[in-house]
């Protein structure tokens, strides 16, 4: 499924977009959902899983670890768990699909127990580097095997009497916060992570709900979260809040198309999130969030966005961890923007799906735009119609995919994307979902 036949789209200028946008359930907390309840003992259930492949490998590696996942309805799953420590060895390969944030978080909730599992991905996944994740397991007494330059397939052996561990993060990252965290779980006495730079902390929110010891406390040299190891978690009901990075893309759509209105209900505010629409405001949009509320230890509102002219801004360097994934699509709209936009301290963007940096400049200069790229920034030169006509490579990424079909709906000529398959890994009903506010996008 993973390297299926290329599925291109194009899209096309088009007419006011309208409606409300229910996209789908956050990643990241699908993910940790799954994860956290696998590791507990009894029965989780979670409402609003994002059913994107990349959460349902996670699923499926739950179950070759031995906790059952059951499908309930719609969204709506149940996890029987096996506890913290309880994990049992596999029989086959864990299959990560695409996913970073799977595999990542995964190494680190099975580290800790002795067993060995092997772990594979598609083509984009392989490319990318484990090191960074699998160095601080090793503190813990994992061992590792893997190809050169850490890269999958790689095979973690878990530290059978496993030492708890203080690490500071080399990079700003909550995949490596998260299974530095995970692993801890299942050490004895405290793991401490500190992070120049705070990122998102739904591991540490998730944690705490499932009924760890858990502490976050910020000083001069960043945040230190500390976990007490070995606890029993207990199962939850987890309502998982609607992810603000799939969120940006209608959003996005509704600020290009002259006379677009779109209203996203249920929107994560995690403020380790919320980057991306405090650069929105920076910029013009016309956006209120209403309704402020908590859903599943998550603060949510409600979206609503109207068509605005916006203006090129520079993003502060420490503004990336919160809005990571936004840059693609904050790129696009960039080349609408009066001014210029300068994203300076992205160079995390490097080691995503694809290189990301890369990703954008290439397309964007092929539908006109005229960008300036360092290997830490990419900066943005807005125009007041971008041309469009070409056809951009996805690089197996969801998101640069997803940015140029929502470029292409404001360009003058269409712009089409040669293979827009990835976008399910995150966003299964992007299509129908855009198609329905009125955006013309084609095979």
């Amino acid at each position: 499924m993973h390297d299926a036949a290329p599925q291109p789209l194009t899209a096309h200028r088009s007419g006011p977009l309208n409606g409300e946008a229910q996209v789908p359930g956050d990643k990241s907390v699908s993910h940790r959902a799954l994860i956290l309840g696998a590791l507990s003992v009894g029965r989780t259930e979670v409402m609003g899983l994002l059913e994107g492949q990349d959460v349902l490998d996670t699923a499926a590696a739950m179950r070759a670890f031995g906790a059952t996942v059951t499908r309930l309805a719609e969204g709506h799953w149940a996890i029987d768990g096996v506890g913290v420590g309880g994990f049992a060895e596999p029989a086959g390969v864990i299959d990560c699909g695409n996913s970073g944030t799977g595999v990542r978080l995964i190494m680190g909730a099975m580290a800790t127990t002795p067993i060995s599992a092997t772990f594979t991905g598609d083509a984009s996944l392989s490319a990318r580097p484990m090191g960074r994740v699998t160095d601080p397991l090793q503190l813990f007494g994992a061992e590792v095997t893997a190809r050169d330059g850490v890269r999958l397939p790689l095979t973690l052996r878990g530290a059978g009497d496993p030492v708890p561990v203080t690490y500071r993060t080399p990079v700003a990252s909550a995949q490596i916060k998260s299974a530095v965290l995970l692993a801890g779980l299942n050490a004895p006495g405290q793991t401490v992570v500190i992070e120049a730079v705070p990122t998102r902390d739904h591991t540490e929110r998730m944690l705490r709900g499932f009924g760890a010891e858990i502490t976050s406390e910020a000083g001069p040299d960043g945040v230190t979260i500390t976990l007490t190891g070995r606890p029993e978690l207990r199962p939850q009901r987890v309502a998982v809040p609607r992810d603000p990075s799939s969120a940006a893309f209608p959003a996005a759509a509704a600020l290009l198309v002259p006379g677009s209105e779109i209203r996203i209900p249920g929107v994560s505010r995690n403020p380790t999130r919320d980057g991306f629409y405090t650069t929105l405001t920076e910029m013009g949009a016309d956006l209120t969030f209403e309704n402020d509320r908590e859903e599943g230890g998550e603060p949510v509102a409600d979206l609503t966005l109207r068509a605005s002219r916006l203006r090129g801004v520079t993003v502060p360097a420490a503004r990336a961890a919160s809005m990571i994934d936004e840059y693609p699509i904050l790129a696009a709209l960039a080349a609408t923007a009066v001014g210029s936009t300068h994203m300076p301290g992205i160079h995390e963007l490097r080691v995503k799906e694809s290189d990301r940096i890369d990703a954008m400049a290439r397309g964007l200069e092929a539908c006109g735009v005229r960008i300036e790229e360092t290997p830490d920034s990419l900066t943005v030169h807005g125009m007041a119609a971008v041309p469009g006509g070409a056809t951009v490579a996805s690089r197996l990424d969801h998101r640069i995919a997803m940015s140029f079909l929502i470029l292409g709906l404001a360009s003058e000529a269409p712009i089409t994307v040669d293979d827009a398959g990835p976008i399910a890994t995150s966003f299964p009903d992007f299509l129908p979902l855009m198609r329905g506010l009125g955006a013309q996008i084609t095979p």
